[in-house]
């Protein structure tokens, strides 16, 4: 009844350009560490039936076939026909990539290519730092080349993302560093750490923050569930509350990613604060044949044109394809159910659908003046 015909994908990665055997497929599948415990399988999981379920019948097999019959199945066609066919089949028209996932993964103009859609580079902060870090030899030309590396960003990328907001450093204080706190910070860093080691400084994160959205341009922030090692109740987005306070103005805009189990409290701050927006990704993509349910709480505090959907999904083309078609199913029957129930009509379940699948994405990253990114 309800129809979303154009998918923005408002948060993702690239796709692995080689094979994979069973248990690292299974691996990639949860997002694990390690494998599944013994005599278990990450089959057996939510996002494991899910894939089951949508995935073999974009490559010529039955529903919930046997894993082993579908990993053959993806094999005897090859990486890129097997990717092609899975994003192509996932009805996604428009992809925003984070291109700072470590692996050999495709950029946004081979993910367009592949999936017959759409692409623009999502720049992720810390990777951006390191980079310019690599390539400076103190901390004045350090600063100075990562001012210019952030201008040169804003030209061709529609956002800026972060995981500063995960984990141990998601309550950020809400003002920026004083320029003395970040010079020593920055040579703390670039003394002590190895080329291409991550930024972990606390400072130098507030600096490249407040530098992102002194730029004008989107900037997502990382909060739930999603490192196994982090203190789950550390990745709380409430936690984010002064830093968001502090943020407000004209010409900012914060995107909440992920989200769960919180995901009720970043649509809660979707609500309170007129810059910040909600993601719905992952938090249906785990769920499964529960999406719905989630689906209907994040609906309950936050205003529809605040909600943006993407799939999360990286390094398995599944993944895209579970992300988008668990949302367009959940979001067909929570609103379908309503307008059923007489609570919506048909005209304005339509008009929502539209907003949250595409609409609200397009507007938030002005996608209709962005130049898609090459292949």
């Amino acid at each position: 009844m309800i129809d979303t015909p154009s998918l923005v994908d408002q948060y993702c990665h690239g796709v692995l350009r080689t094979e994979l055997g069973l248990g690292t497929f299974e691996a990639e599948l949860a997002g694990a560490r390690g494998p599944a415990a013994p005599g278990t399988t990450f089959f057996d999981t939510q996002k494991g039936f899910a894939v089951r379920r949508w995935c073999p019948p974009l490559l010529g097999l039955e529903p919930y076939c046997p894993p082993a019959h579908y990993l053959a199945r993806r094999r005897e066609l090859g990486v890129v026909e097997s990717g092609r066919r899975l994003l192509r089949g996932s009805g996604i028209s428009t992809y925003l990539v984070d291109t700072g996932l470590p692996g050999d993964l495709t950029g946004p103009g081979e993910l367009a290519a592949a999936g017959a859609a759409r692409a623009h580079e999502i720049v992720r902060l810390e990777l951006l730092a390191g980079r310019v870090a690599d390539t400076s030899d103190t901390v004045a030309a350090f600063l100075e080349n990562l001012d210019g590396a952030l201008d040169r960003a804003t030209r061709t990328a529609v956002a800026f993302t972060s995981v500063a907001g995960s984990g141990s450093a998601l309550a950020l204080a809400p003002e920026p560093p004083a320029p003395g706190e970040v010079r020593a910070a920055a040579g703390r860093w670039l003394a002590a750490r190895a080329p291409g080691g991550p930024l972990r400084d606390p400072v130098l994160l507030r600096h490249l923050l407040w530098a992102a959205v002194a730029t004008g341009l989107p900037l997502q922030l990382h909060a739930g569930a999603g490192d196994p090692h982090r203190r789950i109740d550390r990745t709380d987005p409430t936690l984010l509350t002064d830093f968001v306070r502090a943020t407000a103005g004209p010409g900012t805009t914060l995107v909440l990613l992920h989200g769960y189990p919180y995901h009720r409290h970043a649509a809660h701050l979707a609500g309170a604060f007129p810059h910040v927006y909600a993601d719905l990704g992952p938090a249906l993509a785990h769920t499964g044949a529960r999406a719905a349910e989630v689906l209907a709480e994040l609906l309950e505090p936050a205003p529809f044109g605040k909600l943006l959907f993407s799939s999360g999904g990286g390094v398995l083309p599944e993944l895209h394809v579970v992300g988008a078609r668990v949302f367009r199913e959940a979001l067909a029957r929570v609103l379908g159910g309503w307008v059923v129930d007489g609570a919506w009509s048909l005209r304005d379940a339509e008009r929502v659908a539209a907003m949250i699948a595409a609409g609200n994405a397009r507007r938030v990253y002005r996608l209709d003046r962005a130049e898609p990114a090459a292949a």
